[in-house]
């Protein structure tokens, strides 16, 4: 008998002698009046154990037997479910196996078979959360998790998720590398399946800020900062009409950063489980199951039922701004070159003002190559590549020969010859007057 079966009896025993009412019995032990004249009558009938629950010391009717728990003990004790939590586990044990069972008896089966251990609870900062927005589609979270997703089962893979921030809407996908093209699909497949949202929110990283170059001591470092041109996914997002808005911190965005700790627990043994090798059964996985269930499971409704995502219009061109754009200036013979290729702008596409004018030339996400002139897109092919002639090894000009008299300076002798003045003498030479 515990000793609040003690206090009620001694409180049964008072309303029996009548020193109190059973009114104020029904006050002191927080049942009604009806339940005191029972526990009178059972007081009556069998003594004091009247105050103790007739089931207690006796097994559940609902008690799971034995060796069902024995087998999810060898179920979860397997290399593949390694890591897993009490609420992951259940939900596999009943999906997987048909052990149906509440995640605080799994926690307990587990424990006790030493395959999990609660973690003592560590006193954290309060933290004030930020309000959510009202609306789906008025913010949406956007970044990248770098994992190894497939525990080295496959090639490296990268995580971009986007989750609206009213109501925890997630959309993802693995990718083989966090590249401006990659983002800029993700964006496309969002766009064509809910709308333009209102804002982006993200870290600064290099794919949406280009960065000041400054030295570390050059002077004036800390003036204000020179407003640089957008990157190819900002200037994307400034012709979809969709707002850029920078964190200051991770904890700042901190919806899609949580939303990283659940797929780098869950998702991973998920794809563990399911023996997922290649990226096209890690999307497959990830669209069918893991969105599914955050869809299913994490998902709220929005303050406000109306939608912030706007229509595409005739002004919008999905394919023209996420695409990777540069300009480009005409040559006199109406010809522009794109990385070390020339391409010629056919003659139907020539207009007044073309000939050293800038045009904006668009490598679209299919691999095409788009031109346009002001408002319209002209027609172009890439040149045939001309040969180059040949070089001649250019020769060395012949030496020249001084023309002389093949024995002029045949048969002379020195020791025959005349004097010096007999010699200027005959050349007419006229003497002077110091010789």
């Amino acid at each position: 008998m515990t000793p609040a079966d003690r206090d009620r009896l001694v409180t049964l025993k008072k309303a029996k002698k009548k020193l109190i009412t059973q009114r104020e019995a029904a006050e002191e032990l927080g049942v009604s009046i009806r339940q005191v004249k029972r526990l009178l009558y059972a007081l009556k009938k069998r003594g004091d154990k009247a105050v103790i629950h007739g089931l207690r010391g006796k097994p559940s009717m609902r008690r799971i037997e034995e060796e069902v728990e024995k087998e999810a003990v060898k179920i979860l004790s397997a290399d593949v479910y390694r890591g897993f939590g009490p609420t992951l586990a259940a939900e596999y044990l009943c999906s997987k196996h048909g052990i149906e069972a509440s995640r605080e008896t799994v926690r307990q089966w587990m424990m006790r078979g030493k395959l999990w251990r609660a973690k003592t609870e560590k006193v954290k900062e309060v933290h004030l959360w930020r309000p959510r927005r009202s609306r789906f589609g008025e913010l949406v979270q956007w970044d990248t998790s770098e994992h190894d997703w497939l525990e080295g089962r496959g090639e490296k893979l990268y995580l971009i998720a986007m989750i609206d921030d009213a109501t925890s809407r997630l959309y993802a996908r693995l990718v083989r590398h966090d590249s401006t093209e990659e983002n800029m699909k993700l964006v496309w497949s969002y766009v064509e399946k809910f709308g333009r949202p209102l804002a982006f929110y993200t870290d600064k990283a290099s794919l949406f800020q280009t960065a000041e170059k400054r030295k570390r001591d050059e002077p004036g470092v800390d003036k204000d900062a020179v407003e640089m041109p957008p990157t190819q996914i900002g200037r994307a997002l400034r012709e979809l009409g969709i707002t850029w808005i920078a964190a200051h911190s991770p904890q700042a965005k901190g919806r899609v950063e949580r939303n990283f700790g659940t797929a780098q627990d869950r998702l991973v043994k998920g794809m563990r489980v399911a023996g997922v090798k290649t990226i096209e059964q890690a999307n497959q996985y990830l669209e069918e199951e893991y969105l599914a269930w955050w869809e299913r499971e994490l998902t709220v409704e929005p303050a406000n039922s109306d939608d912030a995502h706007r229509k595409l219009d005739k002004s919008h061109n999905l394919a023209a701004s996420l695409s990777h754009v540069e300009t480009r200036q005409v040559r006199n013979d109406y010809t522009i070159r794109i990385d070390s290729e020339f391409y010629q702008i056919e003659h139907s596409s020539i207009a007044a003002g073309l000939r050293k004018a800038n045009v904006r030339v668009e490598k679209r996400l299919d691999g095409s190559i788009a031109v346009r002139f002001q408002e319209r897109y002209l027609t172009v092919r890439l040149c045939e590549e001309k040969s180059s002639p040949v070089p001649v090894e250019a020769k060395a000009p012949p030496r020249r020969q001084t023309k002389r008299g093949s024995d002029w300076n045949k048969n002379f002798d020195l020791k025959d010859a005349p004097p010096i003045w007999r010699a200027a003498k005959g050349s007419g030479r006229k003497r002077d007057e110091d010789d």
